[in-house]
C-alpha cells in the first residue's frame, strides 16, 4: 500500500529527535533554523553585553575601589572567571540530565539578575561610604564577592545551554541545516563580539567617568531584556526530543558502559575495536547475568575518553588568554592614552579591538578563507576542527612573543626617561603599540575559542551537548586558574629573594616580559603535545 504524497511531505519536514514547545514532532517549515537561532544568538548578545560590562573593567575596580594590589587583583579576576568558565560542567550536568536546556536558561537567567542587583548595590554602598583614607568595609567586600560568584554561579547554566540550544535549532540529518549549523558558530561568535565591543566602550566609560553604580547597574537591565526575549521566542523553538521523552539519560548509558567493563575486566574479548579494547568487555554476558551494552554506548564512551587528551592540551594553550583582561590593562594605564586631541581613552576599552578583530576576522573565514580551503583539500568544512583549534593555538604563541617584545621597549623608553621610580608619571609610549597583539586576539578566538567549541560541541552524544560545550568553556576556566597559581608562585619565587617581583605593583619595575615569555614557550609545548594526539583521533560519527 502506497503511502499519500501528502503524508510524505509531511514526514519529510519532521524534525527527528526534536519536539516543539507543545511535547509535538517539530515541524521543520515552522520551528528552528536561522529564524530561531537569531532569536537566540540576540539573548547570548544581551548576556554578553552584561558579563563583559562588569568583568572587562574588574581589575581596575579591585585595585582602584577595594584597594588591592595588583597581584591580588590578577589572582581574584582570574580565580572569579576560571570559576564562571568551569561552572558550565555543573550547569550542562543538570541541563542534560534533568532540567533541559530551556529550563536551564530560564532559571540561570533568574539568578543572574540577582547577582547583577545586588553587585549593583554593593557599588552604590562603597561610593557613598569609602574615602581615600578610608578603605570599604569588611561587610562591603563580602557583599561584593558573594555578588560576583552569583553570577558566576549563572554563566555556569546559562552559558553552555544557550550555545547549544542554538545549535539545537539545526537538523544534523539535514544536508542544508548541518552546513548552516557550522556557521552558526561563526555568525554567533560575530555576533557576540559586536555586543561585547559595544559593552566594553560603552561600561568602560560609564565607570571610568560616571559612577560605578551605573557601570554595574546597566548590566543588569540588559540580563533582564535578555530573558525577556529568551521567553517570547519559546513556541519557534525546537527543543531535543530526548530531554522530553526518555528516562536514560546520557549519563547514565555510558557511566554503564564503564561499570559492565570493569565488572567483565576478567573475561575474553573476542572483538577487536581499535583504541580502548577493554571497554569493549562491556558488550558481553557476564557471570551476573548483566544486559550488555550496546555497541554504540560503547563507542560513546571511548568517543568521550579520546576527548581528554585534547582538553588537556587545549587548556593548557589557554592560559595566555587570561591577560588580556587584566596585565594588558594595567601596562595600558603606564603609557600615552591619547588617540585624539584632548581624548584619552581608558586602558579597558582597549579590549574592544579583540571585538573589532572578530568582526573583521569571520566575515574573511566564511567568504575569503574556507572557499580557498575547500577548492584545496576538497573538504566540505575548508579544514578539520583539529586543525581550526591547532591554527589558534600558533597565533597564540606568537601573540605572547609579540607582548613580551612591546612590554619590553615600555620597560626601555621608562628607564630612557628615568621614569623607573615614577609609577604615576605616564611613560611616552603611545597605547598605539599594544593594537597587535590586541588585533591577534581576535583571530585567535576565531580560530581556537570557536573552533574548539564547534569540535566538543560535534564530538559528543546528541543528549550530551551542553556538556560538550562545557568541556570546552572549562577548559578556558581552568587555564584561568593555572594562570592565577603561576602569578602567585612567581610572585612569591621573585620576591623571596629580596628581589622585586614580576607583578611589582610599579609595573616599571615588574617584567611581565618575562612572564609573557614563559607562555609562549608553554603554549609552544602544548601545541607539539596536540599535534601529537590528533594525528591518531577519530572523528565521531554522526547520530
Amino acid at each position: 500500500m502506497s503511502i499519500p504524497e501528502e503524508e510524505v511531505g509531511l514526514l519529510e519536514d519532521l524534525v527527528n529527535d526534536s519536539v516543539d514547545h507543545r511535547g509535538n514532532p517539530a515541524v521543520r517549515s515552522s520551528t528552528g533554523g536561522w529564524r530561531s537561532a537569531c532569536l537566540i544568538i540576540g539573548v547570548e548578545v544581551a548576556e554578553r553585553f552584561a558579563y563583559v560590562g562588569i568583568a572587562c573593567n574588574m581589575i581596575t575596580y579591585l585595585t582602584e575601589q577595594l584597594g588591592q594590589s595588583t597581584a591580588n587583583a590578577a589572582v581574584n579576576v582570574n580565580t572569579w572567571s576560571g570559576t564562571a568558565s568551569t561552572l558550565p560542567i555543573i550547569g550542562a550536568f543538570v541541563a542534560d540530565a534533568y532540567l533541559g536546556r530551556y529550563r536551564t536558561i530560564l532559571g540561570s537567567s533568574l539568578i543572574y539578575i540577582l547577582g547583577l542587583g545586588l553587585l549593583t548595590l554593593s557599588a552604590s554602598l562603597t561610593l557613598m561610604g569609602s574615602s581615600e583614607e578610608r578603605k570599604p568595609s569588611i561587610l562591603m567586600n563580602v557583599l561584593f564577592f558573594c555578588s560576583l560568584y552569583l553570577v558566576a554561579i549563572a554563566q555556569g547554566g546559562h552559558k553552555p545551554c544557550v550555545q547549544a540550544f542554538g545549535a539545537d535549532q539545526f537538523d544534523s540529518d539535514h544536508p542544508k541545516e548541518r552546513i548552516a549549523r557550522g556557521s552558526f558558530f561563526n555568525w554567533w561568535f560575530l555576533f557576540l563580539s559586536g555586543g561585547i565591543a559595544v559593552s566594553i566602550l560603552v561600561m568602560v566609560y560609564i565607570q571610568s567617568n560616571v559612577n560605578w553604580a551605573f557601570g554595574f547597574g546597566i548590566p543588569c537591565l540588559f540580563m533582564v531584556m535578555a530573558l525577556a526575549i529568551f521567553f517570547l521566542g519559546r513556541k519557534t523553538y525546537r527543543y531535543p526530543k530526548r530531554s522530553h521523552e526518555k528516562n536514560n539519560n546520557g549519563f547514565v548509558r555510558i557511566g554503564r558502559v564503564f561499570i559492565v567493563a570493569f565488572k567483565n575486566r576478567k573475561l575474553i574479548s573476542l572483538k577487536h575495536s581499535g583504541q580502548l579494547e577493554f571497554l569493549a568487555k562491556a558488550m558481553l554476558l557476564g557471570e551476573e547475568g548483566a544486559e550488555p551494552c550496546s555497541n554504540m554506548d560503547v563507542e560513546d564512551a571511548k568517543g568521550l575518553i579520546m576527548l581528554i587528551p585534547i582538553w588537556i592540551t587545549s587548556m593548557l594553550s589557554m592560559v595566555p588568554y587570561a591577560q588580556y583582561s587584566t596585565l594588558f590593562t594595567k601596562q595600558g594605564v603606564t603609557v600615552d592614552r591619547r588617540i585624539l586631541p584632548g581624548f584619552v581613552i581608558p586602558p579597558a576599552s582597549f579590549l574592544s579591538l579583540v571585538s573589532i578583530s572578530v568582526l573583521i576576522s569571520v566575515p574573511i573565514y566564511e567568504h575569503v578563507f574556507l572557499p580557498i580551503a575547500r577548492n584545496i583539500t576538497k573538504k566540505p568544512n575548508g579544514i578539520t576542527m583539529l586543525q581550526r583549534i591547532g591554527t589558534g593555538m600558533v597565533l597564540t604563541c606568537f601573540n605572547m612573543v609579540l607582548a613580551a617584545l612591546v612590554e619590553a621597549k615600555r620597560l626601555q623608553i621608562a628607564e630612557e626617561h628615568g621614569l623607573i621610580d615614577k609609577p604615576d608619571v605616564t611613560i611616552p609610549m603611545s597605547i598605539w603599540w599594544f593594537v597587535p597583539q590586541y588585533m591577534l586576539v581576535g583571530m585567535i578566538e576565531v580560530f581556537g575559542l570557536v573552533g574548539a567549541q564547534e569540535f566538543f560541541y560535534d564530538q559528543v552524544p546528541t543528549e550530551l551537548r551542553s556538556i560538550g560545550l562545557a568541556f570546552s568553556l572549562s577548559a578556558l576556566g581552568l587555564s584561568n586558574f593555572l594562570s592565577g597559581l603561576l602569578i602567585i608562585v612567581i610572585d612569591w619565587a621573585t620576591e623571596s629573594d629580596g628581589g622585586h617581583s614580576w607583578f611589582n605593583n610599579n609595573l616599571n619595575r615588574a617584567h611581565i616580559d618575562y612572564f609573557y615569555w614563559l607562555l609562549a614557550a608553554s603554549t609552544a609545548i602544548a601545541f607539539f603535545a596536540f599535534v601529537f594526539i590528533s594525528r591518531s583521533y577519530v572523528y565521531r560519527r554522526v547520530d
